[in-house]
């Protein structure tokens, strides 16, 4: 049975309002991935009519799979977000007041060997999004979700704001930036107030720190990598130990993204820019470190090896300043990195021994808005 945090430790402020999103349409890109997969637990949790929109679950096992979130949701369309048609019409039919884009090409390493596809995806598909939603008369506000990899990273100590440049000096982050600028156009031509009787539809980005949790099979990644290796009874092997990420859990950042959707139905113009959701700064650790305290927990002899790899390019520093959300949102992050790891390895160990991830996901779920209350 899974230990409930203190109150000490649950320190969000803001809270999704259950009244909101009580049988609201909500359309959701890339809800068979690990994140869209979470977010519409969520979700459905509140009360809210998921359509979701993606391609079929990336791995197997997939968290999609391991909750039977197709059969959860109000309707599961599978197919590419390229495809202008089709994603125009699945959007249009679901008729949506909140529109959440999640769908990408995520991997870095894919990225450097696949960049045109990861372009197409990452920087195409999100004009696709926008050119839907446009043509959807019921959409009042979109969130798409980033990374904290857009700013142009010069591996400083201080994190980063939503005030600094954009850019990327290889493809993932590179495609990334690029749809923010994307945003950026879509934002100020398209979605803008015309006049008080057309306030305009909310038109928000966010970017998230390194966010792990139960459900991610993705491949190098650093949570499923050590997952995939300690059921084996292999070593986790790290190419970069030293790098430093912001990491979170995946229910961590949520409550802020649903509040920043009522707030962008509310009042579109205030709330229509970038937002930053990551940890505490004390959060952001080597992943060295998050590994060895991965196979501490797992236990059963797990155990990580280092092989240095300087044929794959990664930024060593990273880390993102949530000042702006904490303050205009009241959100900040609710659980410290040590009681993400903690409920992370415990969903993985109930999945591989057979137990019901559906509802621990639902308990997990439960006690952060227990915390966020």
């Amino acid at each position: 049975m899974e230990e409930r945090a203190s109150p000490l430790e649950n320190l969000v402020t803001c809270m999704p309002s259950p009244t909101f999103w009580q049988h609201k349409n909500v359309f959701l890109t890339g809800h068979t991935g690990f994140m869209g997969g979470w977010l519409s637990s969520l979700l459905l949790q509140l009360g809210a009519r998921v359509t979701g929109y993606a391609l079929a679950a990336p791995t197997e096992p997939s968290f999609c799979a391991a909750v039977n979130l197709v059969d959860r949701i109000n309707q599961s369309v599978i197919g590419d977000i390229r495809d202008l048609d089709r994603l125009t019409a699945a959007l249009t039919a679901a008729a949506p007041e909140v529109v959440f884009h999640l769908a990408a090409q995520p991997l870095v390493l894919l990225a450097n060997a696949e960049p045109a596809l990861t372009y197409s995806v990452n920087v195409m598909g999100t004009v696709h999004l926008l050119e839907a939603a446009r043509k959807a008369p019921s959409v009042k506000a979109i969130i798409v979700v980033t990374t904290d990899k857009v700013y142009r990273n010069h591996n400083r100590v201080w994190p980063y704001r939503e005030s600094d440049t954009l850019g990327g000096i290889e493809p993932y982050s590179s495609s990334k930036a690029c749809a923010e600028h994307v945003l950026d156009a879509y934002r100020n031509v398209y979605f803008r107030s015309l006049d008080d009787d057309r306030p305009g539809i909310g038109l928000a980005s966010i970017r998230a720190g390194n966010v792990i949790g139960g459900g991610d099979w993705a491949a190098d990644r650093l949570v499923p990598d050590a997952i995939r290796a300690f059921q084996q009874g292999n070593a986790l092997t790290l190419r970069h130990p030293a790098s430093t990420r912001p990491w979170q859990h995946v229910l961590d950042p949520l409550p802020g993204y649903l509040t920043l959707a009522e707030r962008l139905v509310r009042a579109p113009a205030a709330f229509s820019t970038g937002w930053n959701f990551g940890p505490a700064t004390s959060d952001a650790q080597p992943v060295g470190t998050v590994a060895q305290r991965m196979a501490d927990l797992w236990g059963d002899g797990a155990k990580i090896v280092i092989q240095n790899d300087a044929r794959i390019f990664e930024e060593i520093l990273l880390a993102l300043d949530s000042s702006k959300a904490q303050a205009e949102l009241k959100w900040q992050p609710a659980w410290p990195l040590d009681r993400a790891l903690e409920r992370t390895i415990g969903w993985y160990k109930d999945f591989y021994a057979g137990k019901d991830v559906w509802a621990l996901t639902q308990r997990q779920i439960a006690d952060l808005l227990e915390g966020a209350a």
